[in-house]
């Protein structure tokens, strides 16, 4: 049975909505996934020595998002870190997760965090907890 012309038109309209909604769930809760697994990792690969809103063995990363290296009046950073004028956005992060030395050498941060998913991870979750 052939439908009439212009019902015969909706079907691709409807079917390209059903398919954009359906993209936009499965993104929303890809997202959500995303930044409870940065969370997640953050507590499990940084929590030993960093809390979002206290100094630890690290200096406290809630806001770090946008700030200067070294900015943190009440932690003791090394002479290296005071001095490297690194503003902290999705690619400083990242290098300074990929190797700490390379990107600020003789600072005291070893650890580091080899896969590229962790990584990009984290930085969503920290830059979720900062005001830039």
């Amino acid at each position: 049975m052939l439908l009439p012309k212009p019902l015969y038109r909706i079907g691709p309209v409807v079917t390209g909505l059903v398919l954009l909604l359906t993209g936009l769930s499965i993104a929303a809760a890809t997202k959500a996934q995303y930044k409870a697994d940065g969370k997640a990792l953050f507590e499990r690969r940084c929590g030993g020595c960093h809390a979002l809103d206290r100094d630890k063995e690290g200096p406290r990363l809630g806001e770090v998002y946008g700030r200067m290296s070294g900015s943190v009046d009440s932690f003791q950073y090394s002479d290296a870190l005071k001095k490297a004028n690194v503003r902290w956005g999705d690619e400083t992060l990242d290098r300074w997760l990929t190797d700490p030395e390379k990107l600020v050498p003789n600072n005291d941060m070893t650890f580091h965090v080899e896969s590229a998913d962790e990584r990009s991870a984290i930085i969503a979750f920290l830059k979720a907890n900062s005001a830039k």
